[in-house]
């Protein structure tokens, strides 16, 4: 008989690796199969859901303080990546319910990603792309990354792996964190700045902030506004942080050379101005999907719900 029950609310945890959900059921869990058609269960659904449950692999799923409280016998929440913004940290603390999440796994990923965007924007990859393949065979003007002033705002680790994979281009780093890093910016020859100054100094700005440490908007029409002429704009962070309007605006005007967007506030992004368009290269929400990245990310979620049910601190504690 198993010794614990787990839902499982993400809709990638066991996708690509099966294994991961028999590792579950082979450590003593009763495994509950996402029953919701494999998106993210809401609050109503969590009421009924986590009745009778010891441990949740979540997504997106909304944890709040109302589902967390009337959990009866909920002891662990293990998040399959690291965002954190659906889960009520303040209830799960109140009520001894472990949080953890995958911080180590797919940074290597977002990072290589970052890059392939940035890259892609400024030498207008996709836009001469199609074109060659409709027969055509002009060739716009790109620009180079050697010197330009990168400016990394949230320095944690998938921003100083893209400060590791920048330096082998030649640009020079510059970067905003709360929190900074003082050794390694030292290290690799990283300025660190305030967020209004970092923003107007930049030719190329990387967002990498955290979205639940932040309230609101981060990088709004003002900030876009003073962003240099001709920068370039990448977001593999979260769309929340970012106003599109103003940066549609900013892009359309040809204010800003180009962007390269892996994460919108509506998600598909349906109607967006932004995919409209030829100086934008979207991508939907896949930076952290490599088989590398999901490998060690399942590996490390399982890793944490087993500490979490026996009472253990997770590899990734939270709360």
């Amino acid at each position: 008989m198993a010794e614990w029950r787990v839902l499982i609310g993400s809709k990638s945890f066991g996708q690509a690796f099966p294994e991961h959900l028999t590792q579950l059921a082979q450590a003593g869990c009763e495994v509950i199969p996402n029953g919701v058609g494999g998106r993210a269960y809401r609050e109503d659904e969590l009421l009924t859901a986590l009745q009778g449950v010891d441990g949740i692999v979540t997504g997106t799923d909304e944890l709040t303080a109302r589902v967390i409280q009337s959990a009866d016998r909920l002891k662990t929440i293990a998040k399959h990546g690291v965002g954190l913004e659906t889960i009520d940290l303040a209830a799960a603390k109140a009520k001894g319910v472990s949080v953890s999440s995958t911080p180590g796994a797919i940074h290597d990923s977002v990072a290589d990603l970052t890059l392939a965007l940035l890259l892609a924007v400024a030498r207008n990859l996709v836009t001469v792309h199609q074109a060659t393949l409709a027969g055509g065979w002009k060739s716009p003007f790109g620009v180079e990354l050697k010197d330009k002033l990168l400016g990394i705002v949230g320095l944690g680790r998938i921003g100083k792996g893209v400060a590791l994979r920048a330096k082998g281009f030649g640009m020079k780093l510059a970067a905003y964190d709360p929190y900074p890093d003082r050794a390694f910016a030292v290290e690799h020859g990283i300025t660190f700045m305030e967020l209004d100054d970092l923003i107007a100094a930049s030719d190329v700005l990387s967002l990498h902030a955290a979205a639940e440490q932040v309230e609101g908007v981060l990088i709004d029409a003002r900030r876009i506004g003073a962003m240099k002429k001709g920068a370039i704009f990448i977001n593999t962070a979260r769309g929340s942080l970012v106003d599109e309007a103003a940066l549609a605006e900013a892009l359309r005007s040809k204010h800003l050379w180009g962007a390269g967007l892996d994460a919108f506030v509506n998600e598909p992004p349906t109607g967006s101005p932004l995919l409209q368009l030829d100086n934008v290269v979207a991508t939907p929400h896949m930076a952290g999907r490599t088989l590398d990245g999901v490998r060690r990310m399942g590996e490390i979620t399982i890793e944490n719900c087993l500490r979490g049910l026996r009472g253990e601190t997770p590899l990734y504690p939270v709360v």
